[in-house]
């Protein structure tokens, strides 16, 4: 199925990623996001900011768009995981250019997911869905998480929560596969390494940063390539997803999947929304990946809150810049950076640089108004 249009609608927590790629893919993004920042709005052919993925506050910002152009489709990215009602309401309205409600829905039914996994004997570290009897080596996470938001080690002093499941702490690196898919087979685009922050008690574990690198053996890629083959099939996955997994020594563990585009597509040059629209219509494209060094990717948290100063000077390479007076509470992303190397250990120095100076010169700021 070949489909043909222009304008196209994106819907995210923060929609700068997608709003470029399309916007290079030569389309005119309709983006609506949280944040409004100044590069989200230099791609999106107009914005629309809103407060919450909740219904209530995405139906007015699609009705808009859908009375003022001929619009279709829609892509949508990070934040849907505690607004599953939100997705199946955008589906009634546009086209789902990505995984569809029910099969989002699935992914993010824990105890369903983990029995997958069981049956397709995929290892995982080992969860419970009651509360442990003591603390050792246990992790308490939310049953709709994004970005290990609410990941912490469990104490059962404190008091017990809903809505959460517990895992046993794995040691070892934690790992993404970037993957196109069409509802059958998978395409692999790449392997990454990721790494997390600590930003509080209650968020011990945050998405802090990836790059397109690691030492993961032939054998060890082979193997994530066989969960894939069965996965796809399994949970009919469509278009750009990521497996997250944690490797220790000679054994992977599954961790959960992202069934949208996610931040991992940065990393590679392969005009992959086209891809992923293509994917989704059941169409994997043929691609020779020359990639040429290492890209990395990290979110700057904000140590304190924040305003934003005018004329603030970014280094290269910031993107998801905030808009000027915008004030970033403490743990909230002020920016993200992308730097790209001919080494890796070259790249992951280069973004440490950019964050110091960024952080050191907002903290200046905050304290002297310099």
């Amino acid at each position: 199925m070949k489909r043909e249009f222009k304008h196209l609608v994106i819907v995210a927590n923060s929609a700068r990623m997608l709003a470029q790629a399309a916007y290079q893919a030569g389309l005119k993004p309709l983006v609506i996001d949280l944040w409004g920042d100044q590069d989200t709005r230099s791609y999106a052919h107009e914005t629309q900011q809103i407060c919450s993925l909740a219904e209530e506050n995405l139906l007015p910002a699609i009705d808009y768009f859908l009375r003022r152009y001929p619009v279709t489709c829609v892509v949508y990215g990070s934040g849907f995981e505690r607004y599953s009602g939100s997705l199946n309401w955008l589906s009634d309205r546009l086209t789902l250019l990505g995984n569809q409600p029910d099969v989002f829905t699935k992914l993010h039914d824990k105890p369903a997911f983990f029995s997958l996994l069981e049956v397709l004997q995929i290892p995982y570290p080992r969860v419970t869905f009651v509360s442990p009897d003591h603390n050792e080596d246990w992790l308490l996470k939310p049953m709709q998480g994004q970005g290990g938001v609410g990941i912490r080690r469990y104490s059962s002093s404190k008091a017990s929560e809903s809505d959460v499941y517990w895992q046993k702490y794995q040691q070892g690196i934690p790992h993404s596969v970037l993957f196109l898919a069409d509802g059958k087979h998978s395409q692999i685009v790449g392997f990454n390494r990721q790494w997390t922050t600590a930003l509080n008690d209650a968020d011990e574990f945050i998405f802090s940063g990836i790059i397109n690198s690691t030492e993961l053996s032939h054998e060890q890629k082979k193997q994530i390539r066989v969960w894939l083959d069965k996965l796809i099939p399994a949970l009919s996955l469509k278009g750009l997803n990521s497996l997250d997994f944690i490797q220790h020594d000679q054994a992977s563990y599954a961790l959960e999947i992202n069934p949208r585009p996610p931040a991992s597509m940065q990393l590679y040059d392969a005009d992959l929304l086209v891809r992923h629209i293509k994917a989704c219509d059941g169409e994997l494209l043929e691609y020779e990946m020359l990639q040429d060094g290492f890209t990395a990717y990290q979110i700057v948290y904000a140590q304190q809150n924040t305003q934003i100063p005018d004329g603030f000077a970014w280094p290269e390479g910031v993107v998801d810049i905030p808009n000027t007076d915008a004030i970033i509470s403490t743990g909230q992303p002020i920016c993200s950076m992308i730097t790209h190397g001919k080494e890796p250990q070259q790249v992951l120095e280069q973004l440490q640089i950019k964050q110091s100076f960024i952080t050191h010169s907002l903290n200046r700021f905050q304290t002297h108004g310099i």
